[in-house]
């Protein structure tokens, strides 16, 4: 059941947005009453972030290739092939689009899916691949920032050599230099 109302609802905030996902709609749609999803879900709001929640962690797994740079171009590449279908844009701006019932959740939302692609980041600084002081959080930041602002702002093109290029982008100003410590401890 569980499975049939994420479903319902990823699919009907992508076609109908945050107004036309209401509980009876998804419940319509999953073929479920509406009794199932308040006594698992408790609000209409937690439905949603779930969903997007799911939805999102299924298709962004977090990779461990034992490269810092491969596994952030396989998680960004796959972030764009994400963005790049009606359904990943319409999830992206449903989770910055303005809803009072849903604001409150939102900050964790977002941190949490901020610490879960910063895993990657903290993993290159164990290995030496990064200087100790590199911020995993801004790095992602600066990563999926631009992604995020061609989808929502600027509609400009999608692609996999993008993924790569704000990738190498970011590491060159991450990576060791003399005069700057790595997580050993050693100036690189």
């Amino acid at each position: 059941m569980r499975q049939a109302v994420l479903t319902a609802a990823v699919e009907l905030l992508s076609t109908e947005g945050l107004a036309g996902a209401t509980v009876a709609a998804v419940a319509r749609s999953a073929g479920v009453h509406e009794t199932s999803i308040y006594r698992r879900w408790k609000t209409r709001e937690n439905l949603m972030l779930d969903a997007l929640t799911t939805q999102l962690d299924t298709a962004l797994p977090i990779p461990d290739t034992g490269s810092v740079r491969r596994d952030l171009v396989q998680f960004f590449t796959s972030l764009v092939q994400l963005l790049g279908t009606p359904q990943g844009q319409a999830l992206l701006r449903l989770s910055v689009e303005r809803d009072d019932t849903l604001d409150d959740r939102r900050g964790p939302y977002w941190s949490d899916r901020l610490e879960r692609a910063a895993v990657m980041v903290r993993r290159g600084i164990e290995r030496d691949e990064l200087a100790a002081d590199t911020d995993p959080g801004l790095l992602v930041e600066a990563i999926s920032g631009p992604l995020f602002a061609r989808v929502v702002l600027s509609g400009a093109r999608l692609d996999e050599p993008l993924a790569q290029r704000l990738v190498d982008l970011a590491l060159e100003g991450a990576r060791p230099r003399p005069g700057r410590e790595t997580k050993s401890g050693a100036d690189a």
